[in-house]
């Protein structure tokens, strides 16, 4: 039951319960969830028994380290080997009523399906976290991701259920949709951070200011690290004059999963859903509290296809401090990069996201920026391209050297810098692509 515009939570008790409370929920959760897995999947099933344990090994959730991974080849592995869903589907097909797919990066789409219940359960935790986001149902919301097959669309009925009136607006041309936020008067919108960054600087070309002829005061972002970057998030604020808050979500279990309350110090987790371990991606050994390691999750009531310690290849950092909201919910303290995004330059690892946060707090820069990777003499050389603004009449050669030194004393890495007229840089319509490799041979 949905509490009252005044109240602060969405289910109050649950959200603000001591962290015993949410332990000994997730471990009774476990416990079944680790039963259903193994009785209905026979993925799960030959997976335990290869491993040598079985659900009733777990004890404490620390008895879940002695249980496989999985990782996102096996998923699409599976589904290829027992067509159309895989054999990690623990419900008869019969019991499936929705599915969304990923074609991750092979293009070969991988399928998540949802009971009525997962989806139900699914849709109640997005309305959680909207309304923990500050969405009333006074609200004019636009749902600005793309509905087909994507994890992403049916988060909008998330906002519906809260009683916000919701426009499904899709992947509409900027210009598009610039004229359905303007027509409906639209309070909040859902994008990826580069595209509010874009569809805000395409309405300045049109001659529209974001802040003063809009009435979008509520941005929520996901897809990218952007969103928990303080200097991206306060650039794209002052751009639209609007709060924007971060969203995380992975299409094998469901929408978003985690997301910004108003106070906006990290992404609160649907621990009542999924498990969160941070582990060294190395090692596989957890990490301590605020060091960054490897985002690992189970889920813990998905009846269709349970995800059992899911490697997502996303780096990640998080905290269990009280946050001011009263929510008392693990939290996400930022998506620092992913494996398979991370850059060993000069034996530095390095992640788009920790560039991305020098070169966006520096009001002479556009913001946006790629990384440019070449070998030369066998040694590697990184070059970070970004724009200087429209109009800059500084001097380009302070610029360039400011930018040099700060991305050195963030990173560790010493950086080549290519100062670009505005507007060279290519726009992200979704998801930004912001590294150049060039090296032949990229060592491990």
């Amino acid at each position: 039951m949905a509490v009252q515009d005044h109240d602060a939570y969405w289910h109050p008790g649950l959200e603000t319960q001591s962290r015993a409370d949410w332990r000994q929920l997730q471990l009774d959760l476990l416990k079944d969830h680790l039963r259903h897995a193994y009785d209905g999947s026979p993925y799960y099933r030959a997976a335990f028994d290869a491993q040598g344990v079985s659900p009733g090994d777990l004890h404490t959730l620390d008895d879940l380290r002695r249980f496989p991974f999985l990782d996102k080849a096996t998923i699409r592995d599976r589904q290829t080997a027992v067509p159309p869903f895989g054999d990690l589907v623990a419900v008869p097909e019969r019991e499936i009523v929705y599915i969304s797919a990923s074609s991750g990066s092979t293009g070969v789409p991988t399928a998540s399906p949802f009971t009525s219940k997962d989806f139900e359960e699914w849709i109640d935790y997005e309305a959680r976290q909207f309304w923990s986001s500050g969405l009333r149902p006074t609200d004019r919301y636009a749902h600005a991701l793309n509905f087909s097959l994507f994890v992403g669309g049916p988060c909008v009925m998330g906002a519906q259920k809260l009683g916000a009136l919701s426009i499904h607006a899709g992947t509409l041309p900027s210009e598009r949709l610039l004229a359905v936020l303007n027509q409906f008067r639209a309070t909040a919108l859902w994008t990826t951070p580069s595209y509010a960054w874009h569809l805000g600087e395409t309405a300045q070309s049109e001659g529209i200011d974001p802040a003063r002829d809009l009435a979008v005061r509520r941005l929520f972002v996901a897809g990218e690290p952007g969103g928990s970057i303080p200097e991206t998030r306060e650039r794209i604020e002052a751009l639209w004059g609007a709060e924007v808050y971060d969203y995380y979500g992975l299409s094998d279990i469901f929408g978003s999963c985690a997301g910004m309350c108003v106070e906006k110090d990290g992404l609160h987790w649907a621990e009542d859903h999924i498990l969160v371990e941070v582990l060294n991606p190395e090692t596989l050994e957890p990490v301590a509290e605020g060091e960054r390691g490897e985002l690992v999750l189970t889920t813990l009531r998905k009846r269709a296809r349970p995800i059992i310690r899911f490697r997502t290849g996303d780096i990640v950092s998080v905290t269990t401090e009280p946050c001011r909201c009263g929510r008392t919910s693990l939290r996400l303290k930022g998506v620092h990069g992913r494996l398979d995004d991370m850059l060993i330059v000069k034996g530095v690892n390095l992640f788009p996201g920790d560039v991305e946060a020098v070169v966006r707090q520096d009001p002479a820069l556009t913001g946006e920026y790629r990384l440019v990777l070449d070998r030369v003499e066998r040694l590697d050389r990184l070059t970070v391209e970004a724009e200087h603004t429209q109009g800059f009449n500084g001097d380009l050669e302070e610029l360039r050297g400011r930018l040099r030194r700060q991305l050195k004393a963030a990173t560790g890495v010493g950086a080549e810098v290519a100062l670009l007229a505005p507007g060279t840089l290519p726009r992200a319509v979704h998801k930004a692509k912001r590294i150049d490799d060039r090296r032949q041979h990229v060592w491990s």
